[in-house]
């Protein structure tokens, strides 16, 4: 916000730096002496910046630096409000604060000794400090979370059901290609390259034939997360443009190797069930193969207009000799 907001007036998250000076100093995530800093904006994208990214990458002081910043939440909290309410006065009438938090859907969840996930107490225990801010909010979450039997104590904290966003749908229930899917998804692609090659073709220049494109686009299964991965893999893979054969083909073996080892032994024959039935059960086993992305959700508007989902085995995993294995050793439909 503070980057997006330069021209708002600063001075309540100023002053809060200010009295949280010591605790900083004693973190070790400065060694600037309080009256030597204006703290204009930069200081302080500056000193936040530190002070999240020690939170996530030095686990041994973690601690410390939740116990030191934990009983000063309430007063940042009412620092950014003030901050938003400056903010607010410098925004255009039409314009309406939204701050999306992303990213948040990627934290790996951890059970606790009291039956509970860290994810229960990220959004549901600190769920009145991750509301407080004065303006519109958008929380991503595993979607583990939102198939939990937690998703019903979500929707009465939030006053709103989670939103599960699906994968664009590049293949359709019955697994033909789905032609408006993949023109989206060779949208995203196209829209990501124009910026640098704007007057390079994505199915000649950026791309040595339509085949080795549309075969990537394929392998992400309407993931575009994958989607970015892949590409750049791809692009690892090559000396110049176009993307070879040969490189989308390495992309996808390395993404592939990655699944391979993350799927457990036990969950082979429960991905082969998910991919004869375009089924998931609500349990536990279901809910961490959708953390990890190894079963996508899709959905459509059936012909009363309805939303309708489906699930599916992400296709890198499909040709993994386990998974065909699971495969033939699942009962054929409606065989004795």
């Amino acid at each position: 916000m503070l980057e997006q907001l330069k021209q708002a007036n600063s001075t309540p998250l100023k002053n809060w730096i200010k009295s949280r000076w010591q605790d900083l100093i004693d973190l070790a995530l400065t060694e600037i002496k309080v009256e030597d800093v204006k703290l204009e904006t930069g200081d302080l994208i500056k000193y936040f910046g530190k002070l999240s990214a020690a939170i996530r990458a030095i686990p041994s002081q973690r601690q410390e630096i939740r116990n030191k910043i934990n009983p000063h939440t309430v007063t940042l909290l009412t620092a950014l409000n003030e901050f938003i309410d400056n903010s607010k006065t410098v925004l255009d009438d039409s314009t309406k604060l939204v701050v999306i938090v992303d990213n948040l859907d990627r934290i790996v969840p951890i059970n606790r000794r009291d039956h509970k996930t860290n994810h229960d107490e990220i959004f549901l225990d600190r769920a009145n400090q991750l509301k407080g801010l004065n303006c519109h909010l958008i929380y991503t979450i595993p979607i583990s979370m939102a198939y939990s039997n937690r998703a019903n104590d979500l929707r009465d904290i939030y006053d709103n059901d989670p939103m599960v966003l699906p994968m664009i749908m590049i293949r359709n229930l019955d697994r033909t290609i789905n032609p408006d899917g993949m023109a989206k998804i060779k949208a995203i692609i196209e829209k990501r390259t124009q910026q640098f090659l704007p007057t390079k073709k994505l199915e000649t220049d950026i791309f040595e034939s339509q085949e080795v494109l549309e075969r990537l686009c394929l392998m992400t299964g309407g993931h575009v997360r994958n989607l970015i991965l892949l590409m750049q893999t791809a692009l690892d893979h090559v000396d110049a443009l176009p993307i070879t054969a040969k490189a989308a083909q390495r992309a996808i073996t390395q993404a592939r190797d990655v699944y391979q080892r993350t799927v457990e032994h036990e969950q082979w024959k429960i991905l082969a069930k998910v991919y004869r039935t375009n089924e998931i059960q609500n349990d536990e086993a279901h809910r961490k193969l959708l953390f990890n992305r190894c079963i996508l959700q899709y959905a459509y508007f059936d012909a009363d207009a309805e939303l309708k989902s489906w699930y599916d085995v992400h296709p890198l995993i499909t040709e993994i000799k386990e998974f065909k294995d699971a495969i033939l050793s699942q009962p054929t439909p409606g065989g004795v």
